[in-house]
């Protein structure tokens, strides 16, 4: 599986596709925005686009959702449930953060803790991780031992937890009691800045090292 980041909107949001090597289809994660550069990269690679997955309803993440997948005439997968209050209310996010406005929409298909998602013959684990939003999920490829993490976590750094629904003791929880086990040797991809391993979090991070209390 190939992964390419493309930063879009305002906040330099970390869109990315991802791409079955074997097959040439692809899956689009967190189209927030700047379509123009998805449907190039798209292009470029001359790969099909087959779904897009959804990390969370934060307009930074999902207000390109609905016009991409339907440029496509592909599905929208996820987030959890918990999140339909966050697209519901897409137009006045959008309209707060100063983005052209986007629709309320709902996804094609919601996810949930120990659900998969596909693309080619690329499989994803799915993991309802609560706190920075309650629906939240986190997209994982055991083979390429990858991970998706949206604003869960970053390098250096956690979630905010300030929002609407936010919970700082449940973003906790799901870095240390989902992520952690998936390995220290996992890449992540965050929502915003630079990849790093869930290693060097458990060593280095001021908020979720080892050893650094909850």
């Amino acid at each position: 599986m190939k992964i390419t980041l493309i930063p879009v909107t305002p906040f330099q949001q970390n869109s990315s596709l991802l791409v079955c090597e074997a097959t040439g289809r692809a899956a689009a994660v967190d189209p927030g925005g700047d379509l123009e550069l998805i449907h190039a990269e798209i292009a470029r690679q001359k790969v099909s686009l087959e779904k897009v997955f959804l990390t969370h309803g934060h307009v930074d993440h999902c207000a390109g959702a609905k016009a991409l997948a339907s440029h496509y005439g592909v599905p929208v997968e996820g987030p959890h449930q918990d999140e339909r209050f966050w697209l519901e209310m897409l137009p006045e996010q959008s309209r707060r953060m100063g983005f052209p406005v986007a629709e309320a929409f709902e996804p094609d298909r919601w996810l949930d803790d120990g659900d998969t998602v596909r693309f080619g013959d690329e499989m994803l684990e799915v993991y309802h991780c609560p706190g920075h939003t309650p629906g939240h999920v986190v997209f994982f490829s055991r083979p390429h031992r990858l991970a998706l993490v949206g604003d869960v976590l970053f390098a250096g750094s956690i979630g905010r937890t300030d929002f609407p629904r936010g919970n700082h003791a449940d973003l906790i929880r799901s870095i240390r009691e989902k992520l952690w086990p998936l390995g220290d040797d996992v890449t992540f991809v965050p929502g915003h800045g630079p990849t790093s391993t869930f290693g060097a979090e458990r060593r280095s991070n001021p908020y979720v090292a080892d050893g650094v209390g909850a």
